[in-house]
């Protein structure tokens, strides 16, 4: 089994040292898998630019309801700028109950973006007519996390605690309406609140997973973000998934579908052309576990 260092880092906070780890061989599961897939999708828009990404998963959990998570995925350097072109997500929580009835799970995690960023303008002088006070912008989140699950039915309710949802501020907000939209009023309207930080977002998730066969899956899903102030930003994502465990790999087909109120927020500039990262798309992806 090949963990990184990074996920031993995770297991030795969890549970102490590797002397202690080794002593209780039996009180815990590390979990690494591998993924590639033709799009890196999250919450429905993707992350990748429409491209092949990669991802790595390692979960590590403890007899005691603990749970560290470690992820890292390949994204578009188009559309964090500035950056590594990866997202890496570390989590630590909490979770108890009968998977067969209700169990519950608390947490906290944390979606890091490294050396990505923007500048943008936030605020907008209606008197000159022009763009002003610039500001730089990251893209990394932090949330707090409640799942409340019923067998196969999963709720998630994520709270943001840092700054911005993944650069979602005045700049990030008003100034790509400005920019890319062809009606600017709903952007002048947008900067005439003010200039503000999305601290207090609130995303939602629910899941349905239903046993077709001994070894396919089929999942349903429901999401909606709720970006604080700003309604712009607001959507609902949709999915339905099929996995099929064969020869020791799962191979999933999944249906993404967002419905965005501002769409000028999810096109990127793809050399001379704009694309939009929101539309419905059908992703392949073949996993191998360890």
């Amino acid at each position: 089994m090949r963990i990184s260092s990074l996920s031993i880092l995770l297991a030795s906070a969890l549970f102490g040292s590797a002397q202690a780890v080794e002593r209780e061989a039996d009180s815990y599961n590390i979990d690494t898998d591998i993924t590639i897939k033709t799009d890196q999708r999250t919450r429905g828009i993707s992350d990748s630019l429409l491209e092949p990404s990669l991802m790595l998963h390692t979960e590590i959990a403890h007899e005691s309801g603990l749970i560290g998570l470690f992820e890292v995925a390949r994204i578009s350097k188009k559309q964090f700028p500035d950056g590594s072109g990866a997202a890496i997500t570390l989590g630590l929580g909490y979770r108890w109950g009968d998977p067969d009835a209700w169990h519950f799970g608390v947490g906290a995690a944390t979606e890091r973006f490294p050396g990505a960023k923007f500048q943008a303008p936030h605020s907008f002088d209606m008197g000159t007519f022009t763009p002003g006070d610039f500001k730089t912008t990251d893209f990394n989140s932090d949330f707090l996390l409640f799942e409340a699950n019923y067998g196969a039915l999963e709720g998630r309710m994520l709270y943001v605690i840092s700054d911005t949802y993944r650069g979602a501020d005045t700049g990030g907000v008003c100034g790509q309406m400005l920019q890319l939209a062809t009606d600017p009023t709903k952007a002048l309207e947008c900067y005439g609140r003010g200039d503000h930080n999305s601290r207090g977002t609130m995303l939602f998730d629910l899941d349905y997973t239903v046993d077709l066969m001994p070894a396919t899956t089929l999942t349903l899903h429901v999401g909606h973000q709720k970006v604080k102030n700003f309604k712009e930003a607001d959507f609902t994502d949709y999915g339905v998934g099929l996995t099929r465990t064969q020869w020791g790999l799962d191979w999933s087909l999944d249906w993404y579908s967002t419905n965005t109120n501002a769409g000028e927020l999810y096109k990127v500039a793809d050399g001379n052309k704009l694309r939009a990262t929101d539309g419905d798309a059908v992703v392949f992806s073949i996993t191998r576990r360890f």
